[in-house]
């Protein structure tokens, strides 16, 4: 099974900066465990466990439908070739304007028209940095760079052998959550960060984010975050004053410091936590 070391399409907040750390604690695991993606994704986590774990169950939440991605390379990549063809002799990384928009406008409207767009990778390809829209319109209104992949993008086996559903989390988790010896990955959107790009937009406010820390109780779990949610912390100031526990307490932390510009950033961090009795 061919490894990816991140998503084969673009993807907001995978966590292609954790695979490393993240196969190196699967370690305490085994083919044995049955791994439930909870929030699913990009579906690298998914991906990774399968790669150390071919025989192991895992099940993979594609609550975003990122399958649909996947089975759409081809039409993604027909797009791009045409775009290609149209920005052939356009400066690279510089704004698209004139008749070359004009084309590059046309070539996603007819696109459109014949039933499918990865809004998403075209965003990539084709607005400013960690920019995205997810709508015709929005291309139509927004800045565009040649920025366009000059390779075609290959899924090739990335979900080979994964369970793939779709359904809300907390039903997957009920679903799953007495099942013996059974991980979690838990990897929400962000709090305080734009989720355009996801299915679950408008969601994820903070009562919400604070629900999703009910699956880690009594679990064994893999649960991702960053400093900008400040959740953490909260938890940590609710076990001092009162008599609920901190599910962070006894669980290992791993970082990653990611920059948005020269001097400004964030710290990606992964919780990983495995229940003693499992030991």
């Amino acid at each position: 099974m061919k490894s990816y070391s991140q998503s084969p399409l673009p993807f907001q907040g995978q966590k292609r900066n954790f695979v490393k750390a993240f196969r190196e604690s699967l370690t305490h695991y085994s083919d044995a465990y049955t791994y439930v993606d909870l929030f699913g994704g990009s579906g690298l986590l998914s991906h990774t466990v399968k790669t150390v774990f071919p025989n192991a169950k895992v099940v993979f939440n594609d609550y975003d439908n990122f399958k649909q991605r996947l089975k759409s390379i081809e039409k993604t990549n027909k797009l791009l070739e045409q775009l290609r063809g149209i920005l052939a002799n356009y400066p690279r990384k510089q704004p698209i304007t004139g008749e070359a928009r004009a084309s590059v406008l046309s070539a996603i409207k007819e696109a459109d028209k014949r039933g499918y767009v990865d809004y998403i990778t075209l965003s990539s390809n084709l607005l400013f940095s960690m920019n995205y829209s997810v709508t015709l319109k929005g291309f139509d209104k927004a800045s565009l760079y040649n920025k366009v992949r000059l390779s075609n993008y290959n899924g090739t086996g990335y979900l080979e052998g994964v369970n793939v559903i779709r359904a809300d989390y907390k039903a997957v988790f009920n679903e799953f959550k007495n099942v013996d010896k059974v991980v979690f990955l838990v990897d929400p959107p962000y709090l305080s960060t734009d989720t355009a790009t996801y299915a679950s937009n408008g969601y994820w406010k903070l009562r919400d984010y604070l629900d999703v820390l009910q699956v880690l109780v009594n679990q064994n779990y893999f649960y991702f975050t960053s400093n900008k949610s400040q959740i953490v912390e909260l938890c940590e100031w609710i076990s001092t004053v009162s008599t609920t526990a901190n599910p962070f307490a006894n669980a290992v932390r791993n970082e990653h410091q990611t920059y948005t510009s020269h001097n400004t950033g964030y710290v990606d961090i992964m919780y990983h936590y495995k229940k003693s009795t499992d030991e």
